[in-house]
């Protein structure tokens, strides 16, 4: 078990103070048999209430309404979890699944279906097009394998690049970019899926690697995909592994563009800009027992990186930047 903690700050300034309107939040991350969730603050300023909901996806939804005008939102949110997961956990498929294609149990059928519905189906054919390289009608190939080529694939027929414009792409402009973001990719590979009838779906949260610490300005987000016998799993299409310890989810939508970190509007004067600051800092921690509160000294260098379907918020761009982190223990 390691225990880690993630802190993600984000602050808007404006010229003026500006009527803040109502504001949701995705920033504590799932809970489950693979992660506890130790303790959670939040810091935001100004003055405020806030309410706490499940949404139809199991998601911790904040709705902040703020009480009076400012000129700067902060928003701050300090989590400590205990993650139980180590490395990727086999994929033990029921038999009726181990080959692709395969159908879903009716029961759950009726619950998967809008994780099958393309969001740009316009974009249908050109995804095809993309996938006759991996599988064609007719061919009988295991389930895994199927999933691990269209992971391949991506990151090798896409260059990945930091990109803090809103939303996510449409699979057809990444096919004529030839380049992407992390959601990008997510997106792309959520859509392969859909194509082949598998019910997917995107998951925004927290990548605790040592390499996150090379991409300071990039926001992370992949995929998952339901196996019959294995539930979700994960899929990271940015480096074409499946997904283990290291992600930490917070969201997960049918919509890639549905789970962002922050967001809301305001009123206030016309061609308002906002300057937006992301501070995401994660420090990995040696378990212990609850009721201590012995801090073990730091070893080797670690990075959190927030990840949502844009670091866009409530108007302007997002200027995101890793503060320095350290991981506690071995």
């Amino acid at each position: 078990m390691k225990r880690i903690e993630i802190e993600h700050m984000t602050r808007y300034s404006y010229p003026e103070p500006v009527t803040l309107l109502a504001h949701m939040l995705h920033v504590r991350p799932r809970e489950g048999h693979d992660l506890r969730i130790e303790s959670s603050s939040l810091n935001i300023t100004p003055a405020y209430d806030i309410e706490w909901r499940r949404d139809v996806f199991g998601n911790s939804v904040a709705t902040v309404r703020f009480r009076e005008p400012a000129a700067e939102l902060l928003i701050a949110s300090k989590v400590v979890v205990e993650q139980y997961t180590k490395g990727v956990v086999p994929i033990a498929l029921s038999n009726n699944a181990l080959h692709y294609p395969f159908h879903y149990d009716p029961m759950e059928q009726i619950d998967l279906m809008p994780y099958q519905i393309s969001v740009f189906p316009q974009d249908y054919l050109a995804v095809g097009e993309w996938m006759a390289d991996v599988w064609h009608p007719g061919e009988l190939v295991e389930t895994v394998t199927l999933l691990e080529r269209i992971n391949r694939k991506i990151v090798d027929s896409f260059g990945y690049i930091v990109r803090t414009a809103e939303g996510v792409q449409a699979p057809e402009l990444t096919l004529k970019r030839g380049k992407g973001s992390c959601r990008d990719m997510a997106t792309f590979f959520i859509e392969a899926c859909r194509y082949c009838g598998l019910a997917s779906r995107f998951v925004s949260g927290y990548l605790v690697s040592e390499e996150a610490v090379k991409d300071y300005a990039t926001t992370h987000a992949w995929a998952e995909v339901y196996l019959p016998g294995a539930g979700w799993r994960g899929f990271d299409s940015t480096s074409g592994e499946m997904v283990e310890g290291a992600h930490i989810a917070v969201a997960v939508h049918r919509h890639p563009e549905a789970i962002p970190p922050v967001s809301g509007s305001l009123i206030g004067p016309r061609q308002l800009t906002s300057p937006m600051e992301v501070n995401p800092d994660g420090r990995e921690r040696d378990p212990k027992p609850l009721q201590q509160g012995v801090q073990i000294s730091p070893s080797r260098n670690a990075a959190v990186a927030p990840c949502a379907s844009s670091c866009e918020g409530i108007s302007g761009k997002c200027s995101a930047s890793w503060r320095s982190t350290r991981s506690v223990g071995s």
